[in-house]
């Protein structure tokens, strides 16, 4: 179970979202639940963990909707925000934020406790991570790996135009639906509100952080985002030889972060406005493999030069 107290403090807020970049308009919530959260939701296994919190299986009781649970004690949470006159989590606001979003996992209700907040999120039942997924599978057909790239891709500008950045943005983190073959971005924990300005925190995956923040402290949102997509990329499709997708993932590690492409630029890059139905071939040599999938491939090793300039 939940490691929570059972106290008079209980109540649930479920939330209505509106598309809408007012933050004073996106946000509806209902009058607090007198119901326990004990009495309106099942807990089941352990689905993961992380350093903001802990993510259940659970079912609703009253209609046995499948949904995820997340517990994260108020120790954890570093920033703040309020949600009419409600003070919540950074995570939640964030997550209301990119509710309208199809491509990231939609919050349904919270609970707040004395000393820790509970997220309900819907789940798919037949799903599994994407790491998960590549490996069982091994290499993606070419369709298959340009579409998911697509539908991440969309995903990250969706949420940098409702003004979130994830900052976390990993195969353990897009979630995949096995019916369907959508893909769902998940555990904004390490997000923020987007900014124009440089940010110099940073609690993301340190393996998929842009050279500039290691070597410098300091980033910008957007041409982070877009290095760790190409070390996504590169981990998708490690030993596969298609000239177009390597030029791609160059592109996107570039050691300066002003020569990377804008998301948008991505999505017009010869590899993804390819044909579909004609896969690519390549003469020349792939892009040096590591010996395993993991993220801490060469291809996130960062290079010792990097410009600090704060310029774009």
């Amino acid at each position: 179970m939940i490691p929570v107290k059972n106290d008079n403090l209980n109540k649930t807020n479920e939330i209505k979202i509106a598309k809408n970049d007012a933050d004073e308009d996106i946000f509806s919530v209902l009058m607090p639940s007198l119901e326990p959260f004990e009495s309106v939701y099942d807990v089941g296994r352990v689905l993961g963990e992380g350093g903001f919190g802990t993510v259940y299986s659970g079912v609703r009781l009253r209609d046995g909707l499948p949904v995820a649970i997340k517990h994260v004690a108020n120790a954890k949470v570093k920033v703040w925000r309020s949600i009419n006159n409600l003070r919540v989590p950074l995570e939640i606001f964030l997550l209301c934020k990119v509710a309208h979003i199809d491509g990231c996992i939609r919050i349904l209700e919270f609970f707040e406790k004395t000393d820790s907040f509970i997220i309900i999120m819907e789940r798919a039942e037949s799903c599994q991570d994407l790491f998960d997924y590549i490996t069982e599978k091994g290499i993606l057909e070419e369709h298959l790996a340009r579409d998911f790239f697509s539908q991440i891709v969309k995903t990250v500008i969706a949420c940098h135009q409702a003004g979130v950045v994830h900052r976390d943005i990993k195969d353990e983190n897009i979630i995949v639906n096995l019916k369907s073959l959508s893909l769902k971005l998940i555990d904004f924990g390490s997000g923020a509100i987007l900014r124009e300005t440089l940010y110099t925190d940073f609690d993301g995956t340190r393996v998929y952080a842009p050279p500039e923040l290691i070597r410098c402290g300091k980033y910008f949102g957007e041409e982070a985002a877009v290095w760790s997509l190409g070390i996504l990329l590169y981990d998708m499709f490690l030993n596969v030889n298609w000239k177009e997708c390597q030029d791609l993932i160059r592109k996107c590690l570039k050691v300066r972060p002003q020569r990377r492409p804008h998301l948008e630029e991505i999505l017009n890059h010869p590899w993804m406005s390819a044909s579909l139905d004609t896969p690519q071939t390549s003469t020349s040599p792939s892009i040096s493999p590591s010996p395993s999938r993991s993220p801490s491939s060469s291809a996130s090793e960062h290079p010792p030069a990097t410009n600090c300039s704060t310029e774009r």
